[in-house]
């Protein structure tokens, strides 16, 4: 017997035929997703759909805008949000068949975390060996390092995967070895892998105040296991420069959305002078601090653009602006756009 879907879920069913791998990934965007959606063909569809019917395991589709479940041999979910601190971007979950590797771009503009449910794969990155990994065992595709991954071919991987990103998000990755290391050893018994798999499993139920609290909670206790059980091991030549640069970074990340928040606060904060924090920047970070915290601010605001409907001046005020017009400028000499040109661009 057959199942008849709306013309909608269909094509969205031939978009996943043709971009298979790539789309479960995460690497394509929904606005490319849905440019490309509309140029298919979705007679083929049909007809492969009504041949699989009976072997797909789940027939759900929803197709809600930018929010979508599909559950047929594999998981994806891509998830909505407006944290630009710590945002979840999208889950999945894949049985791999023999050999098979991601065929898209492999060189991410987020970070993924991938645990391994069963079987085992090969798993490299730049300037890294490749090495074998199996069930128990975590990996990490970094934002913006190529990696490459592929399933073994006699006792094929199965995985889940959790795609971050936000200003966060490498901060604490760096207290783990994880970020350095790229993939962890046989973590199944561990307080980690407990809030992990919690996280997994809370982040594919429907969306509620109360779910997403829980999801908060558990993404900050799993950060909070992968640092104290797998924390980062402390070079010894760091110093106290070393220190104060981490003080300093982590002043500005947790303050900047606060309109008082300034260098010459952080100075007084850290009992540092201007021109030694300025050189202690430009040393180690390649911007000034006053252009870091710039930086924090423009992020910030790009993402509550793109995530919220919030009024310009209200986004102004929440990355630590006391007026719209200070901030209008200060965003169209970062990004080259007002902020309500570069919210049009982006729909």
């Amino acid at each position: 017997m057959t199942t008849s879907l709306p013309v909608s879920a269909y094509k969205f069913l031939n978009f996943i035929i043709l971009n298979e791998a790539r789309f479960f990934h995460g690497s394509l965007r929904s606005e490319h997703a849905r440019s490309l959606v509309e140029q298919i063909d979705i007679s083929r569809t049909k007809q492969w759909y009504n041949q699989q019917s009976n072997n797909i395991k789940s027939k759900q589709i929803t197709i809600k805008g930018l929010e979508v479940d599909i559950f047929m041999d594999g998981e994806y979910r891509s998830l909505t949000g407006t944290s630009f601190e710590s945002k979840i971007l999208f889950i999945g979950q894949e049985n791999c068949p023999p050999n098979y590797f991601f065929r898209g771009n492999n060189v991410r503009d987020n970070y993924v975390i991938h645990y391994i449910l069963d079987g085992q794969g090969t798993f490299s990155s730049a300037n890294r060996s490749a090495v074998t990994l199996k069930k128990g065992d975590i990996f990490l595709l970094p934002k913006g390092v190529p990696c490459f991954y592929q399933a073994d071919g006699t006792n094929p991987w199965k995985y889940f995967w959790i795609g971050l990103s936000g200003t966060k998000i490498k901060t604490m990755l760096e207290g783990s070895q994880l970020l350095d290391r790229r993939y962890l050893r046989q973590v199944q018994g561990s307080q980690f892998y407990a809030s992990l798999t919690q996280l997994f499993a809370a982040l594919k139920n429907q969306s509620s105040l109360a779910n997403d609290i829980l999801v908060e909670s558990l993404t900050y206790q799993m950060f909070y296991h992968l640092v104290t059980e797998y924390p980062a091991k402390v070079a010894k030549s760091s110093g106290r420069a070393a220190d104060r640069l981490k003080l300093a970074v982590y002043y500005l990340q947790e303050n900047y959305h606060d309109s008082k928040c300034n260098v010459e606060g952080l100075c007084h904060h850290l009992g540092l002078s201007r021109s030694y924090l300025y050189t202690l920047f430009k040393k180690n970070m390649n911007v000034s601090a006053q252009g870091y915290l710039t930086h924090l601010r423009m992020e910030g605001a790009i993402q509550l653009l793109k995530a919220t409907d919030k009024t310009v001046q209200e986004i102004a005020r929440q990355v630590g602006y006391r007026d719209e017009f200070t901030f209008s400028k200060a965003f169209k000499r970062y990004s080259g756009f007002s902020p309500s040109a570069f919210r049009q661009n982006k729909k």
